[in-house]
């Protein structure tokens, strides 16, 4: 008997899943930041928002298809990034810096961009 491949992806979906919910302004409003696969793991995440490529982040939620579950992931996001930056002595944005102090669990001394 002949057997088809399945349609369904393998382990690519079987993984936690980030994504970003971005104000883009008064015009243009929030909306969920369209992204590469390959782009929406913690780590990824954590670096664009350093790195800026999320400018104004709201929302994080993350969630696995494969077992079934989502959730609001923006503390625990607030608080990586805000180590992280700790961590490599990176100056935080002003956004980035609204970002932390409205998401984090916990107070950071962080290093900020000249004003």
């Amino acid at each position: 008997m002949r057997t088809s491949p399945s349609i369904v992806p393998g382990d690519r979906l079987d993984r936690d899943i980030y994504l970003v919910l971005e104000d883009f302004g008064a015009r243009a409003g929030c909306a969920w930041r369209e992204t590469d696969e390959t782009e929406t793991d913690l780590e990824t995440v954590i670096r664009l928002i350093i790195s800026g490529d999320y400018s104004y982040s709201v929302r994080i939620v993350v969630f696995n298809a494969i077992e079934g579950w989502s959730r609001d992931a923006t503390s625990d996001v607030a608080d990586a990034v805000a180590q992280r930056a700790i961590d490599t002595d990176a100056q935080v944005s002003p956004s980035l810096q609204a970002f932390i102090s409205e998401n984090s669990t916990k107070a950071f001394e962080l290093r900020y961009w000249p004003k």
